[in-house]
C-alpha cells in the first residue's frame, strides 16, 4: 500500500517506520522543519536517536507522492492539524483513508481532529482514528504495543488495522470514533495533574485516586458527547491514562511534575522542549463542560492552575474538600 505520513516528529517518525517495516510503500513528509536530507543520509531521525530507519522508508522536504497516496497519516500536534489538512486537501486523493494519530482537542471550536479533517477534507466515512498506549519511543524499538483504529465504517477501521498491525503492534478496531478520540485527549490532561501531585510531593495514594477520579470525569464528559462509557475501560481509556500517568517519556507528566514543584506552566512546557497536549486539551475540556453542563473538578482545578496560575496546594484542599457524595 502506497503511504503517506505527515508529520516528521517522533511520533510521526515511528509510525513511518513501523509501516515501512510492515513492506509498505512509505514516505515520511518533513513540512514544518525540512531536514530530510540529514535524516536520509543518516538514516535516524534527531527525534528519534539510536533508532535506524529503514532504507525503504522515503523521506521527502514536499508534498510529492502525496497524490498517488493510498493512506495518508496524519500526525501533528493538534494546534497544526488543520493548518496541515488546508495545506494538503487538494492534493490528498479523494479516494485515499485518513487516519488521525495526534490526540488532541482544537482549542477554538472545541472539535474533536477527526472532525478538523472532515471539516478540510470531507467524507467522514474515509476518516479513522488511532489511539491508544503508545508511546513512540517504544513503538520505534519493537516493544510490543496495543491500539485501537476507530471509524464510522468499519471497512475504514479494518483498512487501518491491516495495515498497521505488525507482530509487535496490535490494532484493535471500534466504530466508537467520539470516545477513543477523547480518551485520547483527555488522559493527557489528568497526566498532568498526576504530575503535579508529583512536584508536590504527593504519594501513590493520591496519584491512584487522580487517575480513578480522573477517569470518571473523562468517561462522563465522553458519554455526554456520545461515546461509549466501555471505550473508557479499554486500552485508548485506561490503558493510555496509564501510560501516560506514569511513565518517564510522558511529556505531559514532566511538564505537571515541574508546576507542581514551583514553575510557571509555560517554563514547565518550555523544560520540556516539546508539545505537551495536555496544556492545550484542558482549555477546550473546560469550554466543552461548562457547555454541557458536566462537572469536571479535576480538570477545572488544573486548567486553573495552568492558566490563571492557581496555587496547586490549595487547590488539593479544594478538591478534598467537596462535598460528600456516592462514588458514581
Amino acid at each position: 500500500m502506497r503511504i503517506s505520513v505527515l508529520g516528521s516528529g517522533i511520533w510521526g517518525t515511528a509510525l513511518a517506520k513501523l509501516l515501512a517495516d510492515n513492506a509498505h510503500d512509505v514516505t515520511l513528509h518533513f513540512l514544518r522543519t525540512p531536514h530530510s536530507a540529514y535524516v536520509s543520509a543518516e538514516r535516524e531521525s534527531k527525534a528519534l536517536p539510536g533508532v535506524r530507519l529503514p532504507t525503504s522508508l522515503k523521506l521527502c522536504d514536499s508534498l510529492d507522492g502525496l497524490d498517488e497516496a493510498q493512506l495518508v497519516v496524519f500526525a501533528p500536534p493538534s494546534y497544526a492539524m488543520r493548518e496541515n489538512a488546508a495545506l494538503v486537501k487538494r492534493v490528498v486523493p479523494r479516494s485515499a483513508t485518513i487516519v488521525s494519530v495526534s490526540k488532541g482537542i482544537e482549542r477554538d471550536s472545541g472539535l474533536r481532529l477527526s472532525q478538523v479533517l472532515e471539516s478540510e477534507l470531507g467524507d467522514s466515512a474515509r476518516i479513522a482514528v488511532l489511539s491508544g498506549p503508545s508511546h513512540a519511543e517504544e513503538i520505534a524499538r519493537g516493544i510490543p504495543t496495543g491500539c485501537v483504529a476507530a471509524a464510522v465504517e468499519p471497512a475504514t477501521a479494518k483498512l487501518v488495522q491491516d495495515a498497521f498491525m505488525s507482530p509487535d503492534f496490535r490494532v484493535y478496531t471500534s466504530d466508537d470514533v467520539v470516545g477513543v478520540e477523547l480518551c485520547g485527549a483527555l488522559k493527557n490532561i489528568i497526566a498532568i495533574a498526576v504530575g503535579v501531585c508529583g512536584g508536590l510531593g504527593y504519594g501513590d495514594n493520591t496519584k491512584a485516586m487522580l487517575m480513578t477520579r480522573g477517569l470518571f470525569e473523562m468517561s462522563v464528559l465522553g458519554e455526554t458527547l456520545g461515546g461509549r462509557r466501555e471505550t473508557f475501560a479499554g486500552l485508548a481509556g485506561v490503558g493510555d491514562l496509564i501510560v501516560t500517568c506514569t511513565s518517564e517519556h510522558s511529556r505531559n507528566l514532566r511538564m505537571g511534575r515541574n508546576v507542581g514543584q514551583g514553575m510557571t506552566a509555560q517554563d514547565a512546557m518550555h523544560s520540556v522542549g516539546a508539545t505537551v497536549e495536555g496544556y492545550y486539551a484542558a482549555e477546550a475540556a473546560v469550554e466543552l463542560s461548562r457547555r454541557h453542563g458536566v462537572e469536571m473538578p479535576i480538570v477545572s482545578e488544573l486548567y486553573g492552575i495552568m492558566y490563571h496560575n492557581a496555587d496547586p496546594r490549595a487547590a488539593t484542599v479544594r478538591l478534598m474538600r467537596r462535598d460528600k457524595k456516592d462514588e458514581i
